[in-house]
């Protein structure tokens, strides 16, 4: 049997989006997921890679195991030899990959449901961009017909035989990169609240923050899945933070911050002492100064507070997704900066460059991870306020006055919203008229979606998601109460989008 990577998408509709690929758990069978990792090692061995091993790792999502299985599988199946990790970050996968010189995989489906799942694919050198992917598209696989049954699932006679253990490799690399490029008892004296819910990453982060000297303490661990995103906060995980920061109505915060990350623990979410969210764009920033930046990538989705700090000698904004962000990433270093980094909205935060924290203490540089990695922005924010002797409540205060607050409309067909944004984006006019109530249009911006710019600094953003059926909204503005009156009005706008197109007699938009 020969199956075309392309013509899979389509039949499946597992498809590549902003970072690997992901679809229906029920749509992505063994067949499809062999098919993906056979394709991807097919590339990977054309653009000249040598390797004789793969490194898998996965979330702890229901489908994952059995997922993971189909990947091993299909690296046995081309002659190498599957080394697997486990349960393991992201981060940690990639980082092992990188050092070790050899591909891996990571199989998760982030932050959406547990319906859903994903693989993503990382070259010796990182994650795959999106060139890679659009060569990968044209894989052609051959598949032997008595490998899988009618219904795409392995054959019960399959037995893995090349598979081998990391034998806890992964995990102490990751933890290493840490402990040996910071100072000694880093994190001494604080008190920590880690949230882990289902987050693959609440044991080695716990570890971790231990051993760079913090008190930790671990909340509501879950066993089943929970589809935690660190960009459209669910109500309830912001509500859990504030009782957690005001035990029993205690005005003392019993700690100095409370943090966690997404399913697969590329993408932090971090609290302050009050129980407040920080978005991972405020995050970003101070991240990135910490690290003494020269040159900082970001998509459009970000803050403009960024450039409005006046703290980075180079500011570059790209579409959204981290395949994005690490090519402008490499361009930068290409162009001769030194210390490059990279941040998204969600927090997920990515280094090109290997750089020395403290040049007159430490000998061992902070070793470049061209991926998100939540654990940096952990402690940068935890270091940043303990070197200027504030709460975390008072870091960001340190910033200019931005707020941005975010939004999504799930169920929204990705083709109709991108529909809607190119209507929109016809011409300047459709824009004042669709946005009247929100203010005078004085510049709009299409590298992603629509990014619209008024004339008293609001900002309101729309793009189609790149990993579900959704449209996001972002809305930024000086205040918090500001940015999301902007949110609440321009999402009612969308909604009549979909509502008219539901309802051929729905009327036009006002």
């Amino acid at each position: 049997m020969e199956l075309n990577i392309n013509s899979l998408m389509a039949d499946s509709n597992v498809r590549f989006g902003t970072s690997g690929v992901r679809g229906l758990v029920e749509k992505m069978t063994d067949l499809v997921c062999f098919a993906y990792v056979v394709g991807f090692l097919q590339y990977a061995s054309k653009v000249g890679v040598h390797f004789d091993r793969v490194a898998v790792a996965y979330d702890l999502r229901s489908s994952s195991p059995r997922i993971a299985r189909a990947v091993r599988f299909a690296v046995e199946y081309l002659g190498y030899t599957p080394i697997d990790c486990g349960t393991m970050p992201t981060p940690t996968v990639v980082l092992y990959g990188l050092r070790e010189k050899i591909p891996s995989i990571m199989i998760t489906g982030s932050h959406i449901a547990d319906d859903r799942n994903g693989i993503k694919f990382n070259l010796p050198t990182g994650e795959i961009l999106k060139h890679d992917e659009s060569s990968i598209k044209l894989e052609t696989i051959n598949v032997p017909n008595d490998l899988f049954d009618d219904y795409g699932n392995l054959n019960q006679n399959i037995r893995e035989q090349k598979t081998i253990s990391d034998k806890g490799a992964a995990r102490e690399g990751y933890i290493d990169r840490f402990v040996r490029a910071f100072p000694k008892n880093i994190l001494g004296g604080c008190r920590i609240g880690f949230y882990e819910h289902s987050s693959v990453g609440r044991e080695i982060l716990v570890d971790l923050y231990g051993r760079l000297g913090a008190s930790v303490t671990s909340l509501c661990r879950s066993e089943d899945f929970i589809a935690v995103d660190t960009e459209a906060v669910r109500e309830e995980d912001l509500l859990l933070a504030k009782n957690w920061a005001k035990p029993d109505g205690s005005d003392a915060p019993p700690f100095d911050a409370i943090i966690s990350t997404d399913g697969d623990a590329d993408r932090p979410l971090i609290f302050d002492e009050q129980g407040e969210w920080i978005r991972g764009d405020v995050a970003g920033i101070i991240t990135s100064r910490f690290l003494l930046a020269d040159c900082v990538v970001t998509p459009v989705s970000s803050s403009s507070a960024l450039e409005l700090s006046n703290w980075f000698g180079k500011v570059v904004r790209t579409k959204i997704g981290s395949p994005y962000v690490v090519e402008a990433m490499l361009n930068a270093v290409k162009q001769g900066y030194k210390r490059v980094v990279g941040y998204e909205a969600n927090g997920g935060f990515l280094t090109a460059s290997s750089m020395l924290l403290d040049e007159d203490a430490l000998e061992r540089p902070f070793d470049l991870l061209p991926t998100r990695d939540p654990a940096i922005v952990h402690v940068a924010m935890l270091c940043s306020a303990r070197k200027i002797g504030v709460p975390l409540s008072g870091l960001v205060n340190h910033l200019p006055r931005r707020s941005v607050m975010s939004d999504r409309l799930r169920n929204f067909p990705t083709d109709l919203a991108q529909r809607e944004i190119d209507e929109l984006a016809s011409s300047p006019e459709t824009v004042q008229l669709v946005f009247a109530s929100l203010g005078e249009l004085v510049t709009y911006d299409l590298t992603d979606g629509i990014r619209v710019v008024f004339g008293d600094g609001d900002i309101v953003h729309l793009r189609p998601s790149g990993n579900a059926p959704e449209l996001r909204c972002y809305a930024e503005s000086v205040t918090k109460e500001r940015a999301t009156t902007l949110l609440c009005k321009t999402m009612n706008i969308l909604d009549s989008w979909r509502r008219r197109t539901q309802h051929d007699t729905y009327p036009l938009r006002q």
